[in-house]
């Protein structure tokens, strides 16, 4: 049995649901609030000690991250690969990953929190701030201490938003030989991928590929496409379908 702890607007989890998807996998479905801290509750930190989404649990193990999901699922239900046979070709998958991860995950949050989810901390101290929302979080303290109640600053935006052009600009130049991101095949890297570029387009700034990476745009357009697309993507698994989206730069007299 498959269950996955999951919310419906986190991009990581949309990647997991998008892998599920592929593979035509049964599961169930736990959402977790996490307007409402319920990733930091003591129960779901006993599974997920770093207090994010999503996990997995497939009969008695427990499996975190979403890239690591991924993989997991590709080893354990072979059908339907998402990952080549040729070893080369899956070091390159897992490039693609670490990349992904490590640069455009990072960086999409930067807009993300400061366009849709600043609104919560309207009316709070700096140091309630720290207590409420910093502190117990056991991942991502400090990302949330350099954010502050006001928001990523000019310098932060600059450098998330540069990040993200030089991702785009670095799929558009692998996808002008190829359709997908490893090859001929739609894969794994391509669905890690997906969840991120959806948010920057919900979030108003589909301009950044559509003007300057044309191979880029039409990849997303063929992923879009696929039959798991919606499955991942359903009704309110988006920013914009219950947050309102602010600008991109916030004023620090929040």
């Amino acid at each position: 049995m498959l269950k996955v702890f999951h919310a419906n607007h986190s991009t990581c989890s949309q990647k997991v649901r998008l892998c599920l998807a592929e593979k035509n996998l049964s599961w169930e479905s736990q959402k977790i609030n996490l307007a409402t801290n319920e990733h930091l509750e003591p129960d779901y930190l006993k599974l997920n000690p770093n207090g994010v989404v999503p996990t997995l649990i497939h009969d008695d193990a427990v499996i975190t991250d979403s890239g690591v999901i991924c993989e997991y699922l590709e080893e354990v239900f072979p059908q339907s690969p998402l990952m080549p046979s040729d070893p080369v070709d899956r070091a390159r998958v897992r490039a693609w990953i670490r990349y992904l991860d490590e640069v455009p995950t990072a960086a999409v949050r930067v807009p993300s929190f400061n366009m849709a989810f600043l609104p919560r901390y309207e009316g709070m101290n700096d140091a309630a701030f720290q207590k409420e929302h910093a502190d117990i979080r056991p991942l991502r303290k400090h990302f949330y201490e350099k954010m502050g109640r006001t928001g990523f600053g000019d310098v932060e935006v600059a450098n998330a938003m540069e990040q993200l052009k030089a991702a785009f600009a670095r799929m558009d130049a692998t996808l002008a030989d190829q359709f997908w991101l490893t090859g001929a095949r739609v894969g794994l890297a391509d669905f890690i991928a997906a969840p991120l570029v959806d948010r920057m387009d919900d979030l108003g700034f589909a301009e950044m590929w559509e003007k300057h990476a044309p191979h880029m745009t039409a990849w997303f357009k063929r992923i879009r496409a696929r039959p798991s697309y919606a499955k991942a993507f359903y009704p309110k698994a988006r920013l914009s379908e219950f947050l309102e989206i602010g600008p991109l730069h916030r004023s620090d007299e929040i």
